[in-house]
């Protein structure tokens, strides 16, 4: 309500302001030819200003905006990978049937980031991100994700989550997860239509982790080159991979 009755009063404000300057004007040269010239050339310029204005430089200034969101968001995208994300993908990847293919082709991550986003959103397509349910610690992958379960809600409560839709979705896909194997204590009696359930839900959270982390690297590789050589030290999909620099 406050701004509503502040507008009208500013619109006022700033007519009554503009009247009393001509009023001024006419006053000191007696001229009201030059007062109705000025006055025209205002209005005539006033089309070009509201251009300038609202459709240039307020573009500018939201790309700008949008720019920096996008920055801090990225950020919030690599804390998410620090904690948890890395540490899923090897797990997810330790129990892939097709584990190999995955494995070289991510292992040279550093050389397939050079492709243009769209060849790298392709390529990964073309994968089927499964894992062997039967093989996998189930009671230990509910256990880690439990114990991440605060950080995962501070994370959607981020307003930020908004510019990102992918990995809003992808935060949803493992909180999910997480829901679904919590509400299960014994994991070698579950019949085969519940392993198969679970199986998708592991298999999303697997494809929008291994898809979230690509353009991650992506950007860093852009914008933080020191973080990116870090990251391809790390590299999950990399059974040699080390932090430590050896050449």
């Amino acid at each position: 309500m406050k701004r509503f009755k502040w507008q009208p009063a500013a619109f006022a404000s700033l007519v009554i302001l503009s009247a009393l300057i001509y009023l001024i004007h006419y006053a000191i040269f007696r001229d009201a030819r030059h007062v109705f010239i000025y006055m025209i050339t205002d209005l005539a310029f006033l089309p070009i200003e509201v251009l300038l204005v609202t459709m240039i430089i307020h573009q500018l200034l939201t790309r700008r905006e949008t720019k920096e969101r996008l920055e801090k968001l990225n950020m919030v995208i690599g804390v998410f990978f620090s904690e948890m994300g890395t540490s899923l993908l090897v797990f997810f990847s330790d129990y892939d049937p097709d584990k190999e293919k995955i494995r070289n082709d991510l292992a040279a991550i550093q050389n397939r980031i050079e492709q243009d986003s769209g060849v790298i959103s392709k390529c990964l397509n073309g994968y089927e991100y499964g894992v062997d349910v039967n093989s996998i610690n189930l009671k230990d992958l509910r256990d880690f994700l439990a114990g991440k379960r605060d950080f995962l809600i501070r994370l959607l409560e981020n307003p930020m989550l908004l510019e990102h839709e992918s990995f809003a979705d992808l935060l949803w896909a493992v909180l999910h997860l997480m829901d679904e194997l919590t509400h299960r204590e014994d994991f070698k009696q579950l019949p085969e239509s519940d392993l198969h359930h679970l199986r998708g839900d592991i298999k999303r959270a697997y494809t929008a982790l291994v898809i979230q982390w690509i353009f991650y690297m992506k950007h860093l590789k852009e914008s933080y080159p020191y973080l990116f050589s870090l990251a391809i030290r790390t590299n999950p999909f990399d059974r040699n991979s080390s932090a430590i620099v050896r050449s």
